[in-house]
This record gives C-alpha cells, structure tokens and sequence, in this order.
C-alpha cells in the first residue's frame, strides 16, 4: 500500500512516500513543498495546497498521515503554522484520501522508540528503515510519519486477523484496562496512553512475524 507522509510548515512542507507491505517498507519519493515568503499568506497557502496536491496526482498514495501541529511561546509563529496544517491537511482529503494524524513524540516513539529523541536521530532511523532516499530534514520528517502511520496499519491488520491478541484468551500483552497495558491475563504492567499501547502490540506483532 502507498501513503503519504506530510510535515507542515508555511516556508517548507516536507513529503515522503513509501510503499507498505506487511513488514517492508519500500522508500518511494519525498521533498519538499516551499511557500515564497515574499507573497501574501493566502498565496503561500495557496502554494502549499496547490504543491502537495500536484504531489498526490503524481505518485498516487492511497492514504495519507499528517504531523499534528507544535505549539510554541510565539502565537503568531503557531497560528501561521495551524493555517499552513489546515492548507495541508485539505490537499489528500480534497483528494478522496483517508487522513491520520499524529503527535511529535509519538512518531518519534515509532520509527526510534524513543519520545524525545532529536532530529539527527530521527534522520538516522528513517534513513536505515528507507534506505536511499537523499531526504533533507523536512523531508525525513515527512518519511518518519508515513513509517509511523505505516506500523500502525500493520498493527491493526495483526490485530483484526487474530495474530494479536489479548487479556485471558491467552495473549501475552494482557488486557487493556484504564490506560494500562497488561503483562498477560489482565494484570497490571506497563502503564501509559493508547500510544504505548499500540507500540507494545506492535513490538509483539513484529517479534512474531
């Protein structure tokens, strides 16, 4: 299956496809979308939304996954952000494509397992999972939300066909309860939100294949 990863941004919105096949993941294209600072901002969004639309004619993903907006101390800053995501975000559904999104932290999570991990070590992992893409650093954002959007189809798909499975029917992951992942029969183990609880299907589906 092909998807579309987009990292907004009113100068530069990074792109990156991949091809999703159970397990494998395949690096398809990626770049970069620039807005011309010297226009007015309803023409710069015009230009994101005309540039990732010409995008999506091109290569023809399937389903689409967006990073979800940062806010920073700058109103501002955030709001001319929040414009170019909306630009963004209506280019695949004006489209007909399905549009997930996801926190910062969260993807970070699912391509480096870790949550605060850095750009330099995002890079990194895209460039292992995806290799010979060239992606600059907007663009390698763009990669790392299609590969996260990507594990969690895989997960669901696991999930839905009996491959995955939990509580007392005998899954080793346990019972989801409260916010709580458990470690088998329901008891209690690791706890956090529905991120970490579809991070540690994914990690048992993957370890089965």
């Amino acid at each position: 299956m092909r998807l579309i990863g987009l990292d907004p941004g009113l100068r530069n919105t990074g792109w990156g496809i991949i091809e999703s096949e159970g397990n494998r993941l395949r690096g398809i294209a990626c770049g970069v979308v620039v807005s011309d600072a010297a226009l007015s901002l309803a023409e710069r969004l015009c230009q994101l939304f005309d540039g990732v639309s010409a995008v999506i004619r091109e290569w023809q993903p399937v389903e689409a996954a967006v990073e979800e907006t940062f806010v920073n101390k700058n109103p501002s800053s955030t709001l001319k952000l929040g414009q170019a995501r909306g630009a963004v975000m209506l280019a695949p559904a004006k489209l007909g494509l399905a549009v997930s999104e996801y926190g910062a932290n969260h993807i970070k999570k699912s391509v480096v397992g870790v949550g605060h991990a850095d750009k330099a070590q995002v890079e990194m992992m895209v460039s292992r999972l995806v290799p010979g893409m060239n992606a600059t650093a907007d663009a390698a954002d763009a990669l790392a939300v299609a590969i996260c959007h990507a594990h969690h189809r895989a997960t669901g798909a696991r999930w839905r066909s009996g491959d995955v499975t939990a509580g007392a029917d005998g899954g080793e992951i346990g019972a989801v309860r409260g916010g709580r992942v458990g470690a088998g029969k329901g008891k209690s183990g690791v706890r956090g939100a529905q991120a970490e609880w579809a991070q540690a299907m994914l990690a048992r589906a993957v370890g089965k294949v």
